[in-house]
């Protein structure tokens, strides 16, 4: 059984070059809610995207709604493939990617197994995923959703939502949550390269972010009790 929604309205253009200007490594200092589990991956290096959810769920061996949904793709767009937990079939390869390329897909995030790897780097649309396979899926029209919540990397993510992602990991957010999020993560950032400076000077990096005050003052409590 096949259910098809329509794409989702996109995040704002302007909120989506806001946001890419952030690390997702950064941000998570702060919040703790979206990022998918460590065992999505990436399969390129330096690389950072941000765009707007498209879902599909592609249970089995059935490609078809992966196809679909790539079909669907409008450019600057992250599609999210959901698995259904399946751990033993690629359900993205070259010609996929290349497809992805043309229409302009900013990623691609899959809950489950990739393959063709040579060729997905060639085409340079930016992978996640949890691993590879030679094993891929056939075209049998078994059925599959587009555009609706889905789940991947243990996080649900709906049609509309933002993306975030780079080699460390993926986050999803409620684009009404980015301006706040990404300037709180600038703003450490510079705040960093000051930590930096100070270690150039000879600072210590433990009494420059209070640290070894916390573990004398734990200790002072210990001696007391």
């Amino acid at each position: 059984m096949y259910q098809l929604n329509s794409l989702p309205t996109p995040v704002d253009a302007d909120l989506i070059k806001l946001l890419v200007q952030a690390e997702p490594a950064v941000i998570g200092h702060f919040r703790y809610t979206g990022f998918m589990g460590p065992e999505i991956k990436a399969h390129f290096q330096d690389v950072r995207i941000a765009g707007t959810a498209i879902t599909a769920r592609a249970p089995g061996m059935d490609g078809a709604m992966v196809h679909y949904a790539i079909g669907q793709a409008r450019r600057g767009d992250v599609l999210v493939i959901d698995r259904c937990g399946d751990m033993s079939i690629a359900c993205i390869g070259g010609a996929v990617a290349y497809a992805a390329k043309v229409a302009g897909v900013a990623g691609i995030i899959v809950d489950g197994l990739v393959t063709d790897l040579g060729e997905l780097r060639q085409y340079g649309v930016p992978f996640w995923s949890k691993g590879t396979c030679a094993v891929t899926v056939k075209t049998l029209g078994l059925g599959g959703e587009f555009c609706l919540p889905v789940s991947c990397g243990g996080v649900t993510v709906n049609p509309g939502d933002a993306i975030l992602a780079d080699e460390n990991g993926v986050l999803v957010m409620p684009a009404a949550d980015i301006r706040e999020s990404v300037a709180r993560a600038l703003q450490m950032s510079k705040d960093e390269k000051l930590t930096l400076a100070r270690l150039d000077a000879g600072e210590k990096y433990p009494d420059i972010l209070g640290s070894t005050k916390i573990i004398m003052d734990a200790i002072e409590k210990q001696k007391k009790r």
